[in-house]
């Protein structure tokens, strides 16, 4: 299957970064190389954009695109919480931008075999990296009730949470869940049925649960924006793109240490803990997708950006 995905905010994001034609930029999910392309369109011979992904399919489809760029578009096979020492074995110290776009690909939720769709009966897989041994079978199969009630209550933010951990141990003590659909009809047994009619397909924050939890997805992304805007030149800017509450909470919270990082009591008349500002925020609202954009690509409807500035 050919690699798709729409670009999310794409223009709002690369004109949030201020491109300076000479500059260098790295892209830190590079997925098919849309974001990447419109950067590399702005840049001149002396310009440089470093694309990094985990997902092997869209390092190959990114190749391909960024083709006609040469060496100005340098890909890497990584994850974006190696950035520092991606940049380092490129002999890169700072550069001019970083963006992110958190969003699971179109081409991962649309090839069944890859595990991460609710809508058709496949292997239970879900990792971004296949390189990697554990797949979600391994979490629904291995976790206790009680891990399995804490991940899908804390990043599925399911309020079946309980009794859908329930269902699924009770349900694997008859035989190992092994795929998709397997894991879905412990999910629906879980859920009142009356509630089942209404609302959106009632396996979906389980599958973003185990997708996170999988993954390590949030983790990496509280770990990596303190270094990835210690990697920012003065007036070098960090768009990061998030798909749901959590990830949105996390960087806008570092966004704001960052910002105001001061950790003295208020009653202190001045700062004495030494803490310095390492810049701004841009935006004091997130972007949104257009009226326009959410018609033409629904799965941008909860995509926002937000915006730092190094100071």
């Amino acid at each position: 299957m050919e690699f798709q995905h729409k670009s999310v905010l794409l223009y709002e994001t690369i004109d949030s970064l201020h491109v300076k034609p000479d500059g260098i930029y790295v892209d830190g999910t590079l997925g098919g190389g849309g974001h990447a392309y419109e950067l590399c369109k702005r840049l001149n011979r002396n310009g440089r954009l470093i694309g990094i992904d985990q997902d092997e399919a869209a390092i190959l489809a990114a190749s391909e695109r960024l083709n006609e760029f040469g060496s100005q578009a340098t890909i890497v096979r990584s994850n974006y919480s190696q950035m520092p020492q991606v940049l380092e074995g490129l002999g890169i110290g700072k550069v001019d931008g970083i963006y992110l776009d958190l969003g699971v690909s179109s081409y991962q939720l649309d090839t069944p075999e890859r595990g991460f769709t609710y809508r058709e009966d496949v292997p239970l897989d879900m990792r971004m990296d296949q390189r990697k041994h554990r797949t979600a079978a391994d979490i629904v199969n291995t976790y206790s009730e009680m891990e399995l009630y804490r991940i899908i209550r804390d990043y599925g933010e399911d309020k079946f949470a309980k009794n859908i951990a329930k269902h699924i141990v009770k349900r694997r003590q008859e035989k190992p869940i092994e795929t998709t659909g397997e894991l879905i009809c412990a999910i629906k047994a879980a859920i009142p049925a009356k509630l089942r009619a209404t609302g959106g397909h009632p396996a979906k924050q389980t599958f973003q649960a185990l997708r996170i939890e999988l993954n390590g997805e949030l983790e990496v992304l509280k770990g990596s924006l303190d270094h990835m805007i210690g990697l920012l030149n003065p007036g070098g800017r960090l768009g990061i793109i998030t798909f749901h509450s959590l990830e949105d909470r996390i960087v806008k919270n570092k966004f704001r240490e960052n910002e105001h990082p001061c950790i003295c009591p208020p009653e202190f008349p001045v700062c004495v803990c030494g803490r310095e500002s390492r810049g701004r925020v841009i935006t004091r609202k997130p972007m949104l997708p257009t009226e326009e954009e959410e018609r033409e690509n629904k799965r941008s409807k909860s995509a926002k950006l937000r915006v730092f500035e190094r100071r």
